[in-house]
């Protein structure tokens, strides 16, 4: 789902070469970096580091669009696309070293899926997207702590243990916040075509019944 801006904000534009669309731009191309380090030869701390900077890269595009008055169409498809990329490319990889049991990597992207099964609906009225709930940003945040703890429990030692124990407390939450903003999404896409279909004009072109 696309981002909206704040109240008083610039409105987006279609810019596409802006400093903000460089940084989400480079955070995209860490998703394979990411899958290749942590499959291929399993370097974990680099791994690591490139999940880091994920996070860090995620606060600067947005911060650099309303400091540098450069929000725009293409920005606000590619932070929400960069997160469910690292999303599902971090459980693939934790489920794929075991490090999580596999009903995580089922879960999360099936959350996605079914949203993406709601734009359809929402295309066929008029509307391109739904705004970004603060729900799903704090799942997302969630997750981006879990997931970083929970490559450090995979190993031994009071480190690893405490990693254990607040990288599934983040994890926890994460999951049930992610799916709780996609139902909150899915309420607002019935309410949106309710209201829709409550204002559409009748076919005998009379228009909306007063009521």
């Amino acid at each position: 789902m696309s981002s909206t801006n704040p109240p008083g904000a610039p409105p987006a534009t279609s810019a596409v070469w802006t400093l903000p669309n460089a940084v989400s731009m480079l955070r995209l191309l860490g998703v394979p970096l990411f899958l290749w380090l942590v499959l291929g030869p399993e370097a974990d701390v680099l791994a690591l580091v490139v999940l880091m900077l994920s996070g860090v890269t995620d606060w600067l595009d947005g911060y650099l669009a309303r400091r540098l008055n450069q929000t725009s169409k293409l920005g606000e498809i590619l932070d929400p696309v960069a997160d469910r990329l690292y999303i599902l490319a971090v459980v693939v990889g934790l489920g794929v070293r075991e490090i999580v049991p596999w009903w995580v990597v089922v879960i999360l992207p099936a959350r996605d899926l079914f949203l993406w099964c709601l734009v359809p609906f929402l295309r066929t009225r008029g509307y391109s997207a739904l705004p970004v709930h603060f729900l799903g940003k704090a799942a997302t945040f969630n997750l981006l702590y879990a997931f970083p703890l929970l490559f450090i429990g995979d190993g031994s030692g009071t480190v690893a243990t405490l990693g254990q124990v607040f990288g599934w407390a983040f994890a926890i939450w994460g999951i049930g916040l992610y799916w709780w903003a996609g139902l909150l999404y899915a309420w607002q896409v019935r309410k949106l075509l309710a209201d829709r279909d409550k204002h559409a004009p009748s076919l005998d072109g009379a228009g909306p019944k007063a009521t």
